[in-house]
């Protein structure tokens, strides 16, 4: 299967120029998808363009991952609805660094005439003069081209700035430099990049007449339509371990709906069509066995982390849905416990209230476990209260340090299902 068909039936083909399918088809070629460094790491909503990638080089084909140290600096409108705030220059070049260690995890830089390469638009644009850009590159697309473009007109109203009408030309020149003095012959991007990229290919038909080609992939949503990319509470998800843990990565692909897990499967790893119809029709027979969810959670999260990410996460899931022990609640970091335990009530006592001697009585009254001293009785005859995941049976228990989980939390159980974490500050 080349490289075009492996897109298409795996529904990660929107659009492409005239003729692409013959040159991927013809040998191996060399491509390039761009990522700008506006933070620390890629999330979640840049994953289908690096699938793209890695299925690009799969095929014999040579990519070249373009990270915008210039381009960066001045912001993509494409997609936004008003203009975004710019970084300063160390800003980039410290999410520059980032993102090079995280592409290097999913390309491989050393097999030969397709190894994959990493390139900054900084190293061209970074000694250009503004007017020598304006002569040589700005007279070859007019202004009516440029604002026929979709990422330009849907902010007319708004407003936009020359800042960022100017970026389809200066992503345009990127791909005129990477095809002048890399050979590269083909960009990708998601559907909202199509107009910047073809600009590239019109300033290269222009400037030198050598053939380049555009192929888009579609925008990956969610089943509701929303942008993907960001948990049910909103917040981005990011491939960096440290800023979404591999546990909330992992229940984030374990929790999709059943109406996109197939559309995921094909999009976000690299398992086989074989593989992923055998699953569909496994899930179809049982769908409350989730296999499809379970099945991509494992996928991704090993190939976005790794192998023991996946157990650590698994690991940790059984902290909240199985019956985990106090043990296994202290090996967690105190990111995974705060992530195992997000949304859970949170309250507080002093540390110096622990060392005058809290009653577990009075933490459980403060944190709105129980409403009074009788509640709390009543509970603990009924077997109904447990710390860290021990039952309590002494109604004059105390609160120690040595009971504390990273030496900070208490974990309140009460009942089978109803959380509570007090914080010792």
């Amino acid at each position: 299967m080349n490289f075009i068909e492996e897109l298409k039936w795996r529904g990660m083909l929107h659009q492409s120029t005239p003729g692409a399918e013959e040159k991927l088809s013809s040998g191996s070629v060399t491509g390039y998808c761009g990522f700008d460094p506006t933070a620390s790491s890629l999330q979640v909503g840049n994953l289908a363009a690096i699938m793209l990638m890695v299925q690009f080089q799969r095929a014999g084909h040579k990519p070249i991952a373009l990270v915008g140290g210039a381009t960066g600096v001045v912001g993509d409108p494409s997609g936004k609805s008003e203009e975004r705030n710019l970084l300063s220059k160390a800003d980039v070049e410290h999410n520059l660094e980032c993102i090079k260690k995280q592409l290097a995890k999913f390309l491989d830089f050393d097999c030969g005439d397709n190894s994959a390469e990493i390139v900054n638009n900084h190293d061209w644009f970074g000694e250009m003069k503004f007017l020598d850009f304006l002569r040589d590159i700005g007279k070859h697309l007019t202004i009516s081209y440029m604002m026929a473009k979709d990422s330009v007109k849907s902010r007319m109203e708004s407003g936009i700035s020359f800042t960022e009408f100017s970026y389809q030309l200066l992503q345009g020149y990127d791909f005129h430099y990477l095809n002048q003095n890399k050979g590269c012959v083909v960009q990708f991007g998601g559907s909202d990049q199509w107009g910047n990229i073809t600009a590239g290919t019109e300033l290269i038909r222009r400037i030198s007449g050598n053939e380049s080609h555009a192929i888009t992939a579609p925008l990956v949503t969610r089943a509701d339509g929303t942008k993907f990319g960001k948990s049910a509470s909103g917040q981005k998800l990011w491939l960096d371990p440290n800023l979404t843990s591999p546990y909330k990565f992992y229940q984030f692909w374990l929790n999709v709906e059943d109406s996109v897990a197939g559309k995921y499967l094909r999009v976000f790893t690299l398992l086989s069509k074989d593989e992923v119809e055998a699953l569909e029709k496994e899930h179809e027979a049982a769908p409350h066995l989730r296999v499809l969810q379970t099945r991509l959670a494992d996928e991704v999260t090993t190939l976005v982390h790794s192998a023991e990410a996946l157990e650590s996460a698994k690991k940790t899931s059984q902290i909240l849905f199985g019956n985990s022990t106090t043990d296994a609640l202290r090996e967690l970091s105190e990111q995974d416990f705060l992530d195992v335990f997000e949304g859970v009530p949170h309250s507080t006592v002093t540390k110096a209230q622990v060392e005058a001697g809290l009653s577990l009585m009075e933490c459980s009254i403060n944190a709105g476990i129980f409403t009074s001293n009788g509640d709390f009785r009543r509970g603990i005859q009924g077997n109904a209260l447990a710390v860290n995941k021990v039952k309590v049976t002494d109604e004059k228990a105390m609160v120690s340090p040595d009971m504390l989980l990273n030496g900070k939390y208490l974990l309140l159980q009460k009942g089978k299902k109803n959380y509570f974490i007090v914080e010792v500050i």
